[in-house]
């Protein structure tokens, strides 16, 4: 297990020095100490980039391991809880406002959509700490959060506005800056930590609900526990790239045949497997030809879909 991990942190450090050096223009890691003119696009552009795609990409992979272990469903990723749709709800709220101009008013927003979905999330599940509970009011707030999403958009005062929401909902980590990471990033390092203080509840849940609290786990602690994880690597991950899907789906599958199907043994992979494939796909998405990129969120979207694919016919095999 140990050498299994070791080998997923080797892959998280070789994708984030892809990540530096590929582009349009390949700079080499040898920029940094020497005086290349290259470097600036190094220091300024690339790195914050890079940090941020692996600071996303393990947080959507950590909270995709937790919902999944927590609702006891290989299908549940952190679309469900309605998160990501509320703040990118916020953020578009910003843009069609038109008050979107300063970074942080954006974030800002962003996170208030995520706050107000937590918030909405825990009135309607603290009676019932039940993970079906759980599942449908996030899927209420995912689709009402959808919908008033769809209705800003039909209703903004300008074409340059539709847009900008439509390219920001693309999700993507081009242009990022450092002030960026350093705005978002606090955010998802606590997030992440509420998380992983779930892995034991996580373990004790496969033998039931019933088995769970005879062995004193707290249904309610852990639901709070995943709601404000969730909450905050969530929103502040779609409050500075925009949505980007499908990794806290993927990532879980493809390294649970490797780790095992304990949700505690998982938490950690996952969050370096999430790294490793955001830092990847962002490579690969400015290496796409043409001037422009493949924005982020559309590239995972590609991956994701012959992943569901894949696992429908493998389902209709077993099924035979």
């Amino acid at each position: 297990m140990t050498r299994r991990l070791l080998l997923l942190a080797l892959l998280v450090v070789l994708a984030f020095g892809l990540s530096l050096v590929a582009g349009k223009t390949w700079i080499p890691l040898g920029a940094w100490f020497t005086p290349d003119p290259r470097f600036a696009i190094i220091a300024e552009l690339r790195l914050p980039r890079a940090i941020l795609g692996l600071a996303i990409g393990a947080v959507l992979g950590l909270s995709g391991a937790v919902l999944q272990g927590y609702l006891r469903n290989p299908l549940a990723d952190p679309a469900v809880v309605g998160v990501s749709s509320s703040a990118a709800l916020g953020a578009v709220a910003a843009i069609v406002l038109g008050i979107a101009g300063n970074p942080l008013v954006l974030f800002g927003c962003a996170m208030l959509g995520a706050g107000g979905s937590m918030a909405l999330l825990a009135a309607l599940t603290w009676r019932s700490p039940s993970p079906v509970q759980f599942i449908l009011a996030g899927t209420v707030l995912a689709s009402l959060a959808g919908a008033l999403t769809a209705f800003l958009i039909s209703i903004a005062p300008n074409p340059y506005a539709v847009a900008e929401v439509i390219d920001w909902l693309m999700g993507a980590l081009t242009d990022r800056s450092i002030d960026d990471v350093r705005i978002a990033l606090p955010f998802m390092a606590l997030g992440a930590a509420l998380l992983f203080l779930t892995a034991p509840a996580l373990d004790a849940l496969t033998l039931g609900e019933t088995a769970a609290r005879s062995l004193g786990v707290r249904l309610g602690r852990l639901q709070a526990l995943i709601v404000l994880g969730t909450g905050l690597t969530i929103g502040a991950s779609v409050a500075v790239t925009g949505v980007v899907g499908f990794v806290g789906l993927v990532v879980p599958h493809l390294l649970r045949p490797v780790f095992g199907h304990r949700p505690a043994a998982l938490l950690l992979p996952s969050a370096l497997g999430g790294a490793a494939l955001v830092l990847v796909a962002d490579s690969l998405c400015r290496l796409a030809p043409g001037a422009g990129e493949v924005r982020l969120g559309v590239a995972m979207a590609l991956l994701g879909a012959p992943f569901f694919l894949m696992l429908l016919l493998k389902g209709r095999a077993s099924w035979n």
